[in-house]
C-alpha cells in the first residue's frame, strides 16, 4: 500500500465531513450563495482547520466562483484544493549534518511519544542509519520497559536507568554512549508532562541543557508529538512547548483516528511549525514524514 492510499485511509473520517458537505451542497452547477459558503466554512472548522485557514480557503473559493459565474462540487474542491496546498507549503528544514543526529522527543501524556520513537528507529534504520533509543521517561514505570520492546522490535540498542533517576542524567549519559557507539541517530524519549506546569517544563529545559553538554548542538531536532484527535486543543500544548523549548517540528499522530485532520492546516498555519511525520495506523511502518501535496490529495481526492 503507498504512502497516498496509506493517507487516504487515515484521512477518510475529515475527507468524508468536507466532500459530503460539498456534495450535499452543491449536486450540480448552481450559484453559491452565503448560506452556502456559511455551510462549508462550518465543515471546515469542524475539521479544524482553523479560523484563519478556513476564511482563507473560502476567499479562495469564491473568487474561483466568482471567475467562473457558477458553483459546482468539481470547482469547488479544486479550488479547496489548490488553496489548501499553498497553505501548506513550508521551507523544508535540512536535517542537522550531525552525527550523531540528537532528536528529543516531548509532549503531553499519552500522545504516543514512545510509540513514536520506535516507529522513528525504524523509518531512521531504513535510510540505512545506525539509532540508539535512550528511555528518557524514568518518571513512568512500564515507560523503559516498553522502549526495549520497541528496540527488540526494530532491531535497535535501548539505554535506559532505574525509574526515578534524573531524566537528565540518562539523557546525558545516552547521548555519550551513542557517540562512544558511533550511533548515526540518537531518539531521547521524555515523560509525558502538562505543558501548563512549570516545574516540569523547566525539567525538560534540563534535560535539553543536558544533551547540549553531551554534543556539540544536542538536540539537533526537538518533536513536539501531538495527538491529531484532540484537534486544537492541541494548539495550546504546541505553543507552550515551542516556547520553552524552542520546537523544530511537530508528529501528528492516531490521525486515522480523526475526523479533524484540518489541524495540519492550524499547525502551519496559526503556529508556523513544520509538520514532519504523520501517524495513519498501529503498524511499525505507519509512520510517515509528511508530504503536503499527498496529504491534499488525501483529503480532497474523491475515490
Amino acid at each position: 500500500m503507498g504512502v497516498l492510499s496509506q493517507l487516504g485511509l487515515g484521512l477518510a473520517k475529515t475527507r468524508e465531513g468536507l466532500l459530503g458537505t460539498i456534495r450535499r451542497l452543491l449536486p450540480g452547477a448552481g450559484r453559491i450563495t452565503p448560506e452556502l459558503c456559511e455551510e462549508l466554512e462550518a465543515a471546515l472548522l469542524a475539521a479544524d482547520v482553523g479560523a484563519a485557514s478556513a476564511a482563507a480557503l473560502m476567499d479562495a473559493v469564491r473568487d474561483s466562483v466568482r471567475q467562473s459565474g457558477e458553483a459546482d462540487a468539481v470547482l469547488v474542491r479544486a479550488a479547496l484544493k489548490a488553496a489548501t496546498a499553498a497553505r501548506l507549503q513550508t521551507v523544508p528544514r535540512p536535517e542537522p549534518a550531525a552525527s550523531p543526529l540528537v532528536i528529543l522527543l516531548v509532549g503531553v501524556n499519552g500522545v504516543g511519544k514512545t510509540t513514536t520513537a520506535g516507529k522513528l528507529a525504524r523509518w531512521h534504520q531504513r535510510q540505512g542509519r545506525r539509532v540508539l533509543l535512550v528511555a528518557g521517561d524514568t518518571f513512568r514505570a512500564a515507560a523503559g520497559e516498553q522502549l526495549e520492546v520497541w528496540g527488540r522490535r526494530v532491531g535497535a540498542d535501548v539505554i535506559r536507568q532505574q525509574a526515578g533517576v534524573d531524566p537528565a542524567a540518562v539523557a546525558y549519559d545516552g547521548t555519550v554512549a551513542a557517540r562512544a557507539r558511533k550511533a548515526d541517530v540518537v531518539l531521547v524519549d521524555t515523560a509525558g508532562r502538562l505543558h501548563t506546569k512549570s516545574n516540569l517544563m523547566e525539567e525538560l529545559r534540563k534535560v535539553k541543557r543536558a544533551l547540549g553538554k553531551a554534543a556539540p548542538g544536542a538536540p539537533h531536532d526537538v518533536l513536539l508529538i501531538l495527538d491529531a484527535t484532540v484537534g486544537r486543543n492541541g494548539l495550546a500544548q504546541a505553543r507552550q512547548f515551542h516556547e520553552a523549548l524552542g520546537v523544530t517540528g511537530v508528529v501528528l499522530t492516531k490521525l486515522d483516528g480523526t475526523a479533524k485532520g484540518g489541524i495540519v492546516l492550524s499547525i502551519i498555519g496559526d503556529l508556523g511549525l513544520p509538520v514532519r511525520y504523520v501517524g495513519v495506523g498501529e503498524g511499525v511502518d505507519d509512520l510517515q514524514p509528511f508530504d503536503a501535496d499527498a496529504f491534499v490529495e488525501a483529503l480532497l481526492e474523491e475515490a
